[in-house]
């Protein structure tokens, strides 16, 4: 029975950064991440971006080399999965049925793509991005692939319509609710990148649900509720992620949505903490809520909390958050939660490509969208941290640099 005083669960961005964090801090002790996998820790955004419009190889995603995780002692258990924890006896059991023993217990396995339900959802041909293998699957597919249906208008979904216009395929894309990102940003940011992908020849349709996938033995297109058919050599899939936290659950350990960790990403479980996509937790930027956040920021914030924590120091998380997405030629760039917002101020003019939206609540600036702009997103940090009350008529005026609105002091 192997025994490690930290095991890390799960080998994305939090996992690894706990590792690389724990050894940062000093810690002396046996550290081991077991993943899924067989790959070394890597980034995961390029996979709807660079990787899969084959402008990256494979081998520049590693977040670090190979011979790093041995220089740093650090155990690298691949191709493996917890199926069960024991948190009286402080063991995992694997589905190998291999058991393992730890001191502290590391949580990072992230979420798996929401799936389909409808009729046709099992046809080959139907694909989501979330680790190597899926996007491989996708790449190997595309060489005969003359129409793509794209099912979700989040960020996955609007990256991998964008790569596949890029790539010479004719793209449908299928949102449900009535607009593109409609649970993460405003309207002024929807229509806009609603008419860029349109400007770049994809067929996208908001307000549309998906009643089957058609085809026998192989997806050869989508019917719409409404009775449409649309051709598909093949359908892509982006419309969230249900996190991996059932061995937490079973248990014992508190949540549902995620497993819930307290400041210091603790769960429930004595000696059990959680971090990334899979830990909710209350965010001061989101007024005290429960929430989780799908971000490579916040995995490795909360790796870095639990690192410390474990070492003896005094932690909590607290980071803002910030994410962005490449589509095309536009980079975004968002720092803070606009959920909530009552109001927002459009900075700038969005048909020259270049724009920030900054969005209020009760006249607090609590999140910025920026296209293109990326010193408002520099300097529009300290008004999202301090909720400053700024003149909406001042932070429209792109004269006025947004870092002159925050109080001095």
């Amino acid at each position: 029975m192997q025994h490690y005083d930290v095991l890390i669960v799960g080998g994305g961005h939090g996992g690894a950064q706990a590792a690389i964090a724990l050894r940062t801090q000093g810690f002396a002790g046996s550290i081991a991440i077991l993943g899924r996998e067989d790959e070394p820790p890597y980034e995961r955004p390029p996979l709807s971006k660079e990787y899969l419009a084959q402008e990256k190889p494979f081998e520049r995603l590693y977040l670090r080399p190979r011979e790093y995780w041995a220089d740093k002692a650090v155990d690298l258990l691949l191709g493996r999965e917890v199926t069960a924890v024991d948190p009286a006896a402080r063991q995992v059991t694997c589905a190998d049925g291999a058991v393992l023993t730890y001191g502290e217990l590391v949580w990072a396995t992230g979420g798996d793509p929401r799936r389909l339900t409808c009729p046709g959802a099992e046809l080959a041909g139907v694909h989501y991005v979330r680790t190597r293998a899926d996007v491989d699957a996708l790449m190997a597919e595309l060489p005969g692939v003359s129409r793509a249906v794209v099912i979700g208008g989040g960020y996955i979904g609007l990256e991998a319509a964008a790569v596949l216009t890029k790539l010479g395929k004719a793209v449908t894309l299928i949102e449900a609710l009535p607009r593109v990102l409609a649970r993460v940003a405003g309207e002024d940011l929807s229509h806009f990148y609603e008419a860029e992908h349109r400007a770049h020849g994809v067929d996208l349709r908001a307000g549309c649900g998906v009643e089957a996938l058609l085809g026998e033995g192989r997806v050869a297109g989508v019917r719409l509720a409404d009775g449409t058919e649309l051709p598909g050599d093949v359908v892509i899939v982006g419309i969230g992620i249900i996190p991996c936290v059932e061995p937490l659950l079973a248990a014992g350990a508190e949540g549902g949505n995620g497993v819930l960790v307290d400041a210091q990403c603790r769960t429930s479980l004595p000696h059990v903490f959680a971090i990334g996509d899979c830990a909710a937790h209350a965010n001061g930027f989101a007024e005290g809520a429960v929430i989780r956040l799908e971000s490579v920021q916040n995995a490795n914030d909360q790796a870095t909390v639990v690192a410390k924590v474990i070492t003896g120091q005094e932690a909590s998380y607290g980071a803002t958050p910030w994410f962005w997405s490449n589509q095309y030629d536009l980079k975004l760039q968002t720092v803070g939660l606009s959920t909530g917002h009552d109001a927002t101020v459009l900075r700038g003019d969005p048909a020259a490509r270049s724009f920030t939206v900054v969005y209020l609540k009760q006249g607090q600036v609590i999140a910025l969208d920026c296209v293109n702009c990326a010193k408002d997103y520099a300097q529009g940090r300290k008004l999202v941290e301090q909720r400053v009350a700024a003149d909406p008529a001042a932070l429209a005026d792109t004269a006025i640099p947004l870092k002159e609105l925050v109080p001095a002091g």
